[in-house]
């Protein structure tokens, strides 16, 4: 493992639903589409089980951040 593998896994983070809280609002996958797609019932799909890009990891604060009904967290890895 080399010293950048270490700085990668030390960010590693998870975005998590709760799907018994969304209620399909859209804006997560709107605002990050690299990390949230829809079913076809319009509820958020996760594309990644673990964020290791920084891209990947500010994207899912910001579909965090938007989602009304607080039903994504992020979480360590």
């Amino acid at each position: 493992m080399t010293d950048h593998d270490t700085e990668t896994l030390r960010g590693t983070r998870r975005l998590v639903v709760d799907r018994s809280v969304c209620a399909g609002h859209g804006l997560c996958y709107s605002r990050s589409p690299e990390v949230v797609d829809c079913d076809d019932s319009g509820y958020p799909v996760l594309l990644h089980d673990v964020l290791e890009l920084d891209e990947h990891i500010a994207a899912a604060e910001e579909a965090v951040a938007v989602c009304p009904e607080r039903a994504l967290t992020l979480e360590s890895a």
